[in-house]
């Protein structure tokens, strides 16, 4: 059971793209930009993905999965906050229960530093309610907040999240850490270039370490926004594997749509 929550518990790439999109630094033509903005925005976005990866691990057992959210902006202050959902398969592999979703909270700031720099930083907790891997032997509850820090200049970024639980059931995982750093490229006619490396340390669980990686292509049709990445990670495949012993963090395409609203 240990292996198993090894396996499926490092939650996907997708919601972090969601949740924290990457602005691009202000230019002198941005006071009036943002001028013509309201002061308080929201959205909401519906989408489906060939399979829910996160930080490279599947989360969906490769299998599809059904995500949405809502987001709200104060744009004087650039403060957020906002709820993002996803279907998942792990919680119900590891023997947590059949409760198949992940809900994230998530609230922050963001704004210009200055000389092109933006940031952005902020809690995120990862609810996956009514889970029961407190109650499987050697296991922790899969809730998990983390804070994070984000610095982008022009198309690229660095983030780091570092957690103040212990990581999505990790036993003594307390201050595990995430680094993340990429880019999104404007290629032109609509498409942009998506590019992400990351390393995520599991504190405890050295043998759960891995880097992972994206490099993908996004671009809206008809009013929906589509991408298609690879993802590969160099996890343990005698660690993160599903019950019947598929690689959780093997190269694949996935595919997702978004519409927002």
């Amino acid at each position: 059971m240990k292996k198993l929550i090894l396996a499926t518990a490092v939650t996907a790439a997708l919601a972090s793209g969601f949740v924290h999109a990457q602005e691009a630094p202000a230019t002198p033509a941005a006071p009036a930009a943002e001028a013509k903005k309201p002061d308080h925005e929201v959205s909401f976005n519906l989408g489906v993905a060939s399979e829910y990866r996160y930080r490279g691990i599947s989360q969906s057992r490769m299998d599809p999965a059904l995500q949405g959210g809502a987001d709200y902006t104060h744009n004087p202050t650039g403060l957020y906050a906002g709820t993002w959902f996803s279907t998942i398969k792990w919680i119900n592999d590891a023997g947590g229960g059949n409760k198949n979703v992940e809900i994230d909270l998530y609230a922050g700031k963001k704004g210009d530093i200055g000389g092109g720099f933006t940031y952005d930083v902020g809690g995120l907790y990862y609810w996956y309610p009514d889970n029961k891997l407190g109650n499987v032997a050697g296991l922790k509850n899969a809730n998990t907040f983390e804070l994070y820090g984000k610095v982008g200049y022009g198309p690229a970024y660095l983030k780091y999240s570092h957690s103040l639980t212990n990581l999505f059931g990790f036993v003594d995982s307390k201050n595990s850490g995430y680094l993340d750093a990429g880019a999104d490229i404007d290629l032109g006619s609509g498409y942009t270039l998506n590019l992400h490396a990351g390393h995520q340390w599991v504190k405890n669980h050295s043998n759960a370490n891995y880097t992972d990686y994206k490099i993908g292509v996004s671009k809206e049709f008809f009013g929906v926004g589509f991408s298609l990445a690879a993802i590969g990670t160099d996890a343990d495949k005698g660690v993160y594997i599903t019950p019947d012993g598929k690689f959780t963090g093997k190269k694949a395409l996935v595919l997702t749509a978004t519409k927002t609203f």
